[in-house]
Parts: structure tokens; sequence; C-alpha cells
């Protein structure tokens, strides 16, 4: 027999893997429950405990992790410092709240359930309280619901979950029975080095890594983009990973020290399909070491006790954001959202294992607990999308959502002065316009000047549809949003193919940002600038032909920077300011007296 080398166990694997997620994860999608769901059911399949047709779940679990990773990186790389700080409310306030309750109710329930003793409980009812950041964040992300007001606090309770991952490690280490506990680091000691770390990563990011992406911004090599990007990534989850913490929060730093970089795009771009693959191989490795022996030995435990962690969860959590001042709908949404049981919580179960906190037995039958949570959340998600757009407060009571709106050929969204401009002309031509703003405020004013406006957030898919968005020709974005970029109108245009899509562009950066796109983009002060530039040199003096000129070098300079920076970032173009260039000749004198060349 033919020893199997290491290039022909990679190949077997990695053909019998990719073809079970293909054969899974489209007929899921297309069914609506989405890829988290396919990839754990592929999994499950081709794993030792189904078919045997691929071993080492557990190996295989450890690489794709960096997928989680990379998640945290690509969020940190969106959320400026500034923004964070805005949220510290909600992350150490909604966010510690959260943990706590849920970790302590789901304690006592498994004290009183198993008999376990305290630390028993306590070493697996809290690691119960964390969510699966892997599979909440990527949809947050591709629905363009991160920047939203519900989105930002399932984040924030996500992020303090992470940063929860150091205490509870701690509160594990300080319980164990194990003689080797004596030798790990103390909790005091954990703490000095997460604060080190973080302090230790902000410098590098921002007296290394910005350097060195300015260098090699200069070069304009995309590879060296991809190579800076995974660096990165990688030495920061090294670094906390050496010091026994938690690696996506040391990814989530680094992010966080770039999000302000004129590179960020390129990072971004260069490091998402990494993420997409690895985060999909995790979560067929979560599939395979699913042991079903273990559900079939305890099926009614197992799936009773799946579906207590998801129904109290849900509960302690919607409780909380309610009294956070969100909505009792958006509430149970959260809480729905975020009921499942997290990826890192196989971790702390293997430490409780290792502490002799708990039998190995009772580690797998908790990791299928987990597992089977997980299952419950492509579910969830649907309903949770419905009950985000339930009205928030009585703020929103009496507003109309688009659901009866006529079809029409055209959809705005956002009716600010932006949009109020394009949907008039429209109007004036007699087209029927359905125009959506999610602001309680405008709609009212709206309804005094005899205005249609419609409650909601027009950048979700699921809203449009609710507007016939399969009926409209065109769908404007009219909304004042920097953050809208390539990622949030992805799934709108794959939606909506037939509609022509428009965007509202606030600067040079989300231009930039939204480039790769087939969408037609306005810059919202470009053309009005321009237009007064050329009337300042009229009133100059300048003659009509040489306002033509100009106006055409402008335009044309202009263009050149663009696709400049678009290929090397924002500073790529420095130098390239119309201003620094010479005039094609002199402007005339007024009756003032002549005017310089730095008019």
């Amino acid at each position: 027999m033919v020893e199997q080398t290491s290039m022909d166990i990679l190949l077997h694997d990695g053909v019998i893997l990719l073809t079970a997620a293909l054969a899974c994860v489209i007929p899921f999608r297309r069914l609506g429950l989405g890829a988290v769901l396919g990839y754990l059911v592929a999994g499950a399949a081709v794993g030792p405990f189904g078919f045997g047709l691929v071993g080492g779940g557990a190996g295989k679990m450890a690489i794709a992790e960096i997928g989680i990773v990379l998640l945290l990186f690509l969020v940190g790389l969106e959320l400026h410092p500034q923004r964070l700080w805005r949220l510290k409310r909600d992350i150490f306030g909604l966010g510690v709240a959260q943990v706590v309750l849920c970790g302590l109710a789901l304690s006592a329930i498994i004290f009183v359930a198993t008999g376990f003793t305290g630390g028993a409980a306590l070493a697996l009812g809290l690691p119960l309280a964390l969510s699966s950041t892997a599979q909440v964040l990527p949809g947050l992300k591709s629905s363009g619901r991160i920047n939203s007001p519900f989105g930002e606090r399932a984040f924030s309770i996500l992020l303090l979950q992470d940063l929860a991952i150091v205490p509870l490690i701690t509160i594990i280490a300080s319980l164990s029975r194990s003689p080797d506990a004596a030798h790990g680091p103390p909790g005091w000691q954990m703490a000095l080095y997460t604060v080190g770390a973080i302090t230790g990563l902000v410098l590098v990011g921002r007296f290394v890594l910005r350097p060195l992406l300015r260098l090699v911004g200069s070069f304009g090599e995309r590879e060296l983009f991809v190579a800076v990007g995974l660096f990165t990534v990688l030495a920061a989850a090294a670094v906390m990973h050496a010091l026994h913490l938690s690696t996506a929060l040391g990814a989530f730093i680094a992010g966080v020290m770039l999000a302000d970089s004129p590179y960020r795009h390129e990072i971004e771009s260069d490091v998402e399909p990494f993420r997409t693959i690895l985060l999909g191989l995790f979560f067929v490795a979560v599939g395979m070491v699913l042991d079903i022996s273990v559900i079939i030995s305890h099926p009614l435990f197992i799936l009773t006790m799946a579906l207590t962690l998801v129904a109290v969860k849900a509960t302690i959590i919607a409780v909380i954001v309610r009294l956070f001042g969100m909505g009792w709908g958006q509430s149970w949404g959260l809480g729905m959202l975020l009921s499942q049981g997290g990826e890192f919580g196989f971790v702390l179960f293997s430490q409780a294992a290792a502490a002799l906190l708990i039998a190995p037995e009772a580690a797998t039958m908790f990791s299928a607990i987990v597992t089977l949570s997980m299952v419950t959340t492509p579910f969830l998600m649907i309903f949770a999308r419905r009950l985000e757009f339930a009205r928030p407060d009585e703020e929103t009571e009496g507003l109309e959502g688009p659901d009866n709106a006529p079809p029409t050929r055209a959809i705005v969204v956002g009716y600010g002065r932006f949009g109020q401009t394009v949907s008039q002309i429209l109007m004036g031509t007699g087209c029927g316009v359905i125009i959506i703003d999610k602001k309680p405020a405008q709609i009212e004013l709206s309804r005094i000047f005899e205005t249609k406006v419609y409650y909601g957030d027009g950048t979700r898919v699921d809203l449009l549809r609710r507007a016939d968005a399969e009926q409209a020709n065109v769908i404007a974005f009219c909304m004042d949003d920097p953050s809208f970029d390539a990622a949030a109108v992805a799934p709108i245009m794959e939606a909506f193919p037939q509609a022509r899509i428009f965007v509202r562009a606030f600067d040079r950066r989300q231009l930039i940002a939204l480039d790769g796109t087939d969408v037609a983009v306005t810059r919202e002060v470009f053309e009005s600038a321009i237009r007064m530039g050329l009337d300042v040199l009229t009133e100059l003096g300048t003659d009509e032909e040489e306002v033509r000129e100009i106006e055409f070098q402008y335009r044309e300079n202009d263009k050149a920077r663009l696709d400049k920076q678009i290929a090397g970032g924002l500073l790529a173009a420095r130098g390239m300011n119309f201003g620094s260039r010479p005039r094609p000749r002199p402007v005339p004198a007024t009756v003032d007296g002549p005017v310089g060349d730095n008019a």
C-alpha cells in the first residue's frame, strides 16, 4: 500500500470539502437559509462522525479560526477610534450586562439541571453567554447594517464578548483542579498582558505600519498590499496568541489603527477573499467535530439545552437592550440575532476539560449544544430582520412603510436636500417615484409640503423588496452616508439586476470605495464647486473661451488624479493638484488692476 504524502491528503481533503460545501451551500442559499447552515451540514456529512470521508476536524478548525481573525480585522478597518469612543456606553454597559447576566443565568440552569459542581457549572455557563461573531458579523456587513443603530449595538455586544475571553480564561484557570494550573500566568498578569499588548499594537500601527503602507503605496504594486495586509493580521494575532490572549481582539485593534489610513480600502479588498474562504472552512470544521453519537446518546438533553440556551439568551438580551432605550421589536430582533452559542465556547470548553473541571464527554456534549444553537441562527435571522424594522419607538408610530406603495419605475432613498432635488426633477416629468427615508422628522416635514415619503432603511434589500424594487428601472441612493461603499451596494445589485443604481458620493474617499461597481456615482459638491469657480473666473474678466479651456483641463486632471488614487491610494496623486500646473495663459487684468497667477 502506497503511503499518502501531505500533498495527497491536502488535495484529497480539499476536493471533498469544497465539493460538499458547494453541494450544501448552494441549495441552502436558494432556500434563504444562509450559507452558514450549509457549511455546518457539509462538515457533518463528510466528517469522521458522518460518512468519514475527511478526518482531522479539530486541526482544520484551528487553521480556519484565522478566518475569524480576518473578519475582526476587517471590522476594525471600518471603525475609527472616535466611533469606538462614541460606542463606549453600548460596549461597556450593554455588553458587560449581557455577558454577566446571560452567563450567570445559564450557569444556574446547568447547576440545577445536571447536578454539576458550582465550578463546573460556571465553566460551562459563562462561555455559553458568548455569541457567534463568525455568524452574525458577516450578515451585518453584507447587508450594510453594521453602521445602523441596530448593527452598532450588535457589534458592541460582540466586541465586549471578545474582550471577555480574557477574564473567562482567568476564571477557569482560578477554578482549575489540574496540578499544571499553578504554572500558568495569574489573572492580574493576563490583564497586564492585555493592556500592554493593545498599547504595543497601537504604537506599531501608528509608527511602523503607516510609514510602511506609504512606502508600499509609492510602488503601486497590489501584491505588496496583500502581503502587508496579511502580515498585519497574522502578526497581531501571533502576539496575542503568544500571550494567551484573544487573537481576534489583536486583529481588531490592528484594524482600528488603520481605519483612517488612506490605504484602508486597498487592504480591505485584498484581505476579504482570504476571510471568506477561511470562514467557510471554519464552519465546515465545526460540523466535522460534531459527534453524532453523543447527540444520539443524549438526544433529549442536548436538544432541550440548545433550545433553552437560545430562549434564555434571546429573552435576557431583549430585556437589557430595551432598558438601554431600543424599542421592543428591535430588542427582540437583537436578542434572536445573538441567541446562539459562540465559536470561542469550543476553546473554553476544552480549557475547562484540561483544568479537570468537567469530563471530556461533557465538553463534547456542550460543544454539540453550541453547534445546534448555531443551526437555529439562520432561521432566527429571518425573524430578526423583520423585527428590526418593527416600529422602534413612539417616534415612528403612524409612519408608513413602503409595503403598499404603488409600483413605479424609480425609487429614491434619502429625502434630504440632495434627494429632494432628484425626486422633484423626476416627478416634474410625470414619473412615479417611491421615496424612502429613515428619519421620522424628515418624513413629518415632508407631509407639510404634501410629499409622500415612506419610512425605512432603503439600503436594506428586504425593505427594497417590500417597495417592489424588482419592478424598478432605477434606484437612486441620495442619502448622506460616506460608509455606503462597494460592499453595501453589492447585495442590492445582486438582488435587483434589472435596476440601474445611482449613488450620491460624499467625497473622494467614498468615490474610491465604490470603484469596481457598475453604479453611476455623482459627487455631491463637485459640479456646484466647478460652477462657482467658473463664475468667479468670469467675474474676474476671463474670456469665455479660456473659461471653457480651464474647465476642460481641470476635469481631465481630476480624472487622471482619481485613476491614480484608485490604483495606489489617496496619497498616490500628490503633486497633481490642478493649482500647481501652469495656466494656459495669464488671466487678463480687470478694472481694479492686474490679477496674478495665485488669484
